[in-house]
């Protein structure tokens, strides 16, 4: 049974400001798909369709980061309920106590889930400011022992500059995680490239946009970039 850990940006699930239920319903219809044919999966959720008081000069750091971290909560509860409305279980796990709102983290506990058929969600990052999203879905990959991270984004892969403002930026199929850091790619932030450099778990960056986009990228059929360990 193979194992991954797929990374959503809050910003892809949002539209005007609010939920799209019909993006969500897809990626939840693909999830169960993966599921169904053997695959444990986990989710970890950003937090960015949510206001969390970066742009605010009077706001501590550590305050807005405590602010999205409970934004993500709130992302994996909204969609763990769409993920149900589609035949899934889940489980949503947090590096802190939401009440019965969610289960504190356990890696034995995680594990069981996903090996169970749940969605597994991953909310509240590391539990600790400082660190982004990306930090926590290499450090739950890490804990779990996934294979594979599959980071979804609004673009289909690595390029060496913004493709939306350079027309000439190359793609890459397949780059390291060595360059990735050394070029200043920023595909994820320095903590995370550290931890899945050490623990050897490579990424995919691909289109959530694409047409069965996860289905695609799982099965190696996608046109995104890997990045190697």
């Amino acid at each position: 049974m193979s194992r991954i850990l797929l990374k959503l940006s809050g910003e892809a699930l949002s539209k005007d400001g609010k939920y799209d239920d019909e993006v969500i319903g897809g990626i939840a219809r693909q999830v169960k798909t993966l599921i169904d044919n053997g695959t444990s999966v986990g989710i970890v959720i950003g937090g960015g369709n949510y206001w969390r008081g970066r742009s605010s000069q009077n706001i501590d750091r550590c305050k807005a980061d405590q602010i999205g971290m409970l934004a993500t909560v709130m992302n994996c509860i909204y969609v763990s309920e769409i993920f149900r409305l589609n035949g899934m279980g889940t489980e949503i796990f947090t590096p802190f106590a939401c009440s019965s709102f969610t289960r504190l983290f356990a890696k034995d506990d995680a594990v069981a889930a996903m090996d169970a058929g749940k969605a597994v969600f991953f909310a509240g990052g590391t539990g600790h400011p400082f660190f982004s999203t990306d930090t926590g879905v290499v450090l739950r990959a890490a804990e779990t022992g996934a294979d594979v991270i599959y980071l979804a984004k609004n673009v289909d892969g690595v390029y060496d500059s913004d493709p939306k403002t350079n027309p000439s930026a190359k793609k890459y199929d397949t780059i390291s995680i060595d360059d990735v850091v050394a070029k200043g790619l920023q595909v994820v932030d320095l903590a995370a490239s550290i931890i899945a450099k050490e623990r050897k778990i490579p990424m995919y960056v691909f289109d959530l946009t694409e047409k069965d986009s996860i289905i695609n990228a799982v099965n190696g059929k996608s046109s995104g970039t890997k990045i190697t360990v």
